[in-house]
């Protein structure tokens, strides 16, 4: 898990008004190689992302692509307004799914309900969000361009997470989790430290917590989980329990947007579209080892009253007693708002 906590008191305010369109989709609806010129390109590139060290930009000298390196993500808001400015047709985010997470969540308030097409190189760690989008490993800015011109359109919509009573001060992001998931980003950061990315990490970090959580006690931080009171939108209803252990603890959360995880995993089971939450209450062990097939897709008749509770929400209220993880980085313990934000068009390869 990173060494910082990402207070949302730092984050940019948005200011609720929407930016001026630039040349591409959002002002003709159509792609600006469709109306005889070259499309108008912002990157931005993270040189600390795991697959940016020591690696050179490969966009060469084009007149129409902008480079932008901000040295930490106080620079970002500069960058993207200067980006706004030359009224880009494509955001290209060279990085992670930290780097994409920061990237949105200081445009809000530059771009309003005018965004660019976006494409996403995945440099990072964990690049969650291009195994949705289909972006192959070794996509390149050139090639993100091409697919501009020639490739698919996926929408795809954030989540919007804020403090309970704060609409100002909120992040945009696609994975949250909380309990054993906080745990699972730790464990995560040691598996990148022994060489395993991407879906490997995955596998690797749901395989120890299955371990811990089968073979641990009461007592492990694994089975224990955090104190979580959770509600739906739009009623404010509290999520079920199962009656499993202690009914104010939850052994994890997970929500997100995206419609395909890394390493094949379907923690929502046959559900895709919109905000999706998957809760594990304090389950048995017997129930855990069941887990890896329950992750894979598996839905048993009685998945409810083993403790596991998959649902489709407009939204939901959180309240937590321990960090939650937001793509990859940690948010203090307390309650907060999450809805879904924009709809944002991304570039994905040819079919």
């Amino acid at each position: 898990m990173p060494s910082t906590v990402h207070e949302f008191s730092h984050l940019p305010r948005a200011s609720g008004g929407a930016a001026t369109p630039g040349r591409g989709e959002a002002e003709s609806g159509k792609p600006a190689s469709n109306r005889g010129d070259e499309p108008s390109v912002g990157v931005i590139y993270n040189p600390r992302s795991h697959r940016n060290r020591g690696q050179d930009l490969d966009c060469g000298a084009s007149p129409h692509i902008f480079v932008a390196q901000p040295g930490n993500r106080d620079q970002l808001p500069e960058a993207l307004a200067d980006f706004a400015a030359r009224e880009i047709d494509l955001l290209i985010i060279n990085g992670g799914d930290g780097t994409v997470r920061d990237v949105l969540t200081s445009g809000q308030s530059i771009f309003g309900d005018a965004w660019p097409t976006i494409a996403v190189l995945p440099k990072g760690k964990t690049n969650a969000l291009t195994v949705d989008l289909d972006a192959p490993s070794d996509w390149s800015i050139a090639q993100a361009v091409e697919a501009f011109r020639i490739g698919r359109r996926i929408v795809r919509t954030p989540m919007a997470i804020q403090p309970e009573g704060e609409p100002d001060a909120r992040v945009l992001g696609f994975i949250l989790g909380a309990g054993a998931f906080t745990l699972g980003t730790q464990a995560g950061q040691s598996a990148h430290k022994l060489g395993a990315f991407n879906s490997l990490a995955v596998g690797v970090t749901a395989g120890w917590g299955v371990l811990q959580a089968v073979f641990g006690t009461r007592a492990n931080p694994w089975r224990r989980g955090a104190q979580m009171d959770l509600r739906l939108k739009p009623d404010g209803a509290r999520l079920a329990h199962s009656g499993q252990g202690d009914p104010n603890r939850r052994q994890l959360l997970f929500a997100s947007t995206l419609e395909r995880m890394p390493a094949g995993i379907k923690p929502f089971g046959h559900l895709r579209k919109g905000l999706k939450m998957a809760v594990l209450d304090q389950i048995t062990r017997r129930t855990t080892a069941l887990l890896p097939f329950i992750v894979a897709g598996w839905t048993p008749k009685d998945l409810r009253e083993r403790g596991f509770h998959r649902v489709v929400t407009t939204g939901f209220a959180m309240e937590l007693d321990e960090p939650f993880i937001l793509d990859g980085e940690a948010f203090p313990a307390g309650r907060y708002e999450v809805s879904t934000g924009p709809e944002l068009s991304f570039v994905a390869p040819p079919a």
